[in-house]
């Protein structure tokens, strides 16, 4: 299966096939949390597109998503269970916030809520985490997010970023498509995993400079412009689902 990770802005069976394919992989990579946690694609006309509230990650196919529009209004919803308020709290406010963003993933993993409650917050250690170089915003924890008013909050802590730690809750990216903000998340996720472990052995942590550190930094931002290196990866990604998205998928 081949699903083009840039897709145009009408194209609205292609963000569905490639939303469902990044649920599934979250599920496959162990990134979900039952039927919490939520990933949302920008649909023209300012309309958005997230998962039935109910059903696994491993579960979700493209034709099942429910559409709301920016009041959270369900305008579409194939199964009848719609959608939690808690993902629409924090998604509508950054879809609304960044219109360059098309896609926001939000996880609870276990390395993610553990690195989100450390005070020191990601260390640039590694070239995982250099990534995310003083280019990572973090919201304080505020309880389950059902309260419209944590979407100015949101918003604010983001700031022009593409990924935020919650406090005391887990990790969120957001891309210009589907497929870079399931990659952005798979090295956010890899980052907290590689802290926690070097700190584990209590031994000390080797720097990296800032100089350094900046270099990298940039060199993923040279490489996430380039529609085929993306494009690729996510590519490779969605074939390790081994076949369609849509329902008459087998996975």
């Amino acid at each position: 299966m081949s699903l083009s990770n840039r897709s145009s802005s009408g194209d609205e069976r292609l963000i569905r096939e490639n939303l469902a394919a990044a649920y599934r992989l979250v599920a496959l990579d162990g990134m979900d949390d039952g039927i919490d946690t939520h990933i949302s694609a920008r649909l023209p006309g300012e309309r958005l597109l997230l998962n039935p509230y109910g059903l696994r990650f491993s579960e979700v196919r493209a034709e099942q998503l429910v559409t709301v529009d920016g009041d959270g209004r369900v305008l579409d919803d194939p199964t009848g269970l719609g959608i939690n308020p808690a993902g629409f709290t924090i998604h509508s406010a950054l879809h609304a916030a960044r219109p360059e963003v098309e896609c926001v993933l939000h996880t609870h993993t276990v390395a993610g809520v553990a690195l989100s409650s450390l005070e020191e917050g990601l260390l640039p250690l590694n070239q995982w985490s250099l990534e995310f170089y003083q280019r990572l915003g973090y919201h304080d924890f505020e309880g389950i997010a059902l309260s419209l008013s944590e979407r100015e909050r949101l918003t604010r802590d983001l700031g022009g970023h593409w990924a935020m730690v919650l406090r005391q809750h887990g990790l969120l990216t957001c891309g210009k498509s589907v497929g870079e903000a399931f990659l952005r998340m798979r090295n956010l996720e890899r980052s907290c995993q590689a802290q926690l472990a070097a700190q584990a052995t209590g031994r000390p942590l080797r720097p990296v400079s800032s100089e350094m550190a900046e270099h990298v930094a940039t060199q993923y931002e040279k490489w996430a412009k380039s529609p085929q290196g993306i494009d690729l990866a996510w590519q490779a990604e969605v074939r390790r689902l081994g076949g369609s998205s849509s329902n008459a998928c087998p996975v």
